[in-house]
């Protein structure tokens, strides 16, 4: 365990080094910084924090950056995320108002966490698993067509087109979407299947077949639409921190590309907690340089997804953080009042 003075000495070095990109030496910062020590003193605790990996040299005449470890203890011994201020607050919320719909929530809540953070912004749609249905609507197009819109407690909207297998009557159609919320509606998705398996059967024969092929319908949208969607925006702001990538910026640019790497970066969308992710823990190569800052969102006390920036290891970790729990919290507060 590091003792408290030399923890001081490395949130100086994190501290600096994010805001200068330069190498740290001890010079610099007891002049910069308030740690009641010798300059001899400081070089001793800066020795001891290189010993321990927590630090490095990247050049002989240098002074010293953080390591993903010095990163590591810097975010795990973090009193608190920086709070934003009240003009920023108002902005974020002044923002995220004006959405019309689900997309344009994700889409602005992209924007917004891009400009905030001047990172790569990630944002997961909330998954139909973990939702619930608001409303089923029918309508009927033709004698023998109709569209199916699914409504969940998120905003998500997914539409249908069903051919039937002979025409269905106004009434039975209005019953049909009568009987079929009011077994659906404010229930789990994966309750769904088995809350209308009988629903054919208490319909006249000759419309049964239209009864099932509509409930066939619903249920292949249930399974369709398991598969997770993302927006991600702000992958021009990486441009702005080539020096900050070892080798070059192109692995990480191929990273972001594929949907399976990001949804493991932002991890489980249960888990409602604040994740960060510093260099080498990210399990793929091409991230190795980058952090990633993520938390659940939802519209109560669990999360139905998660949103996060990605960004390099050298970032502002307090301020970084701060932004992306609370965007996440107003897109709840959205996502509750839609």
């Amino acid at each position: 365990m590091l003792s408290e003075r030399r923890l001081e000495v490395l949130r100086a070095i994190v501290q600096d080094y994010v805001g200068t990109e330069e190498p740290v030496g001890s010079k610099a910062l007891t002049e910069r910084h308030r740690l009641g020590v010798s300059p001899a003193t400081v070089r001793n605790d800066m020795a001891v924090l290189e010993d321990e990996g927590f630090i490095a040299q990247p050049h002989t005449s240098a002074g010293r950056i953080p390591t993903d470890k010095g990163y590591r203890l810097f975010v795990d011994k973090l009193a608190g995320v920086k709070p934003l201020s009240s003009p920023e607050r108002r902005a974020i919320q002044n923002f995220l108002d004006g959405a019309v719909d689900l997309d344009d929530v994700v889409g602005r809540t992209v924007r917004l966490l891009a400009q905030l953070t001047r990172q790569v912004a990630v944002v997961q749609y909330p998954s139909l698993t973990r939702s619930t249905v608001r409303h089923v609507e029918l309508l009927a197009l033709a004698p023998a067509r109709l569209m199916l819109v699914l409504i969940t407690d998120t905003g998500r909207v997914e539409q249908r087109m069903i051919d039937c297998p002979a025409p269905f009557g106004e009434a039975s159609l209005a019953d049909l979407r009568a009987r079929l919320n009011s077994r659906v509606v404010g229930r789990r998705f994966a309750d769904v299947p088995h809350l209308v398996q009988e629903l054919p059967e208490s319909f006249d024969s000759e419309d049964r077949g239209t009864v099932s092929t509509v409930l066939s319908t619903l249920l292949e949208t249930l399974v369709e639409e398991t598969e997770e969607r993302l927006m991600i925006g702000g992958t021009s702001n990486l441009t702005r921190f080539g020096h900050d990538f070892p080798v070059m910026i192109r692995p990480v640019l191929e990273a972001l590309e594929e949907q399976v790497v990001l949804l493991k970066l932002l991890g489980e969308a249960t888990d409602s907690g604040m994740t960060v992710r510093i260099g080498h823990e990210n399990a793929h190569e091409g991230l190795n340089s980058t952090s990633v800052v993520a938390v659940g969102y939802g519209s109560g006390d669990e999360a139905v997804a998660k949103l996060g920036v990605v960004g390099p290891t050298r970032m502002d970790y307090p301020g970084t953080m701060g932004a992306v729990r609370a965007v996440a919290r107003y897109v709840g507060q959205i996502l509750a009042e839609s």
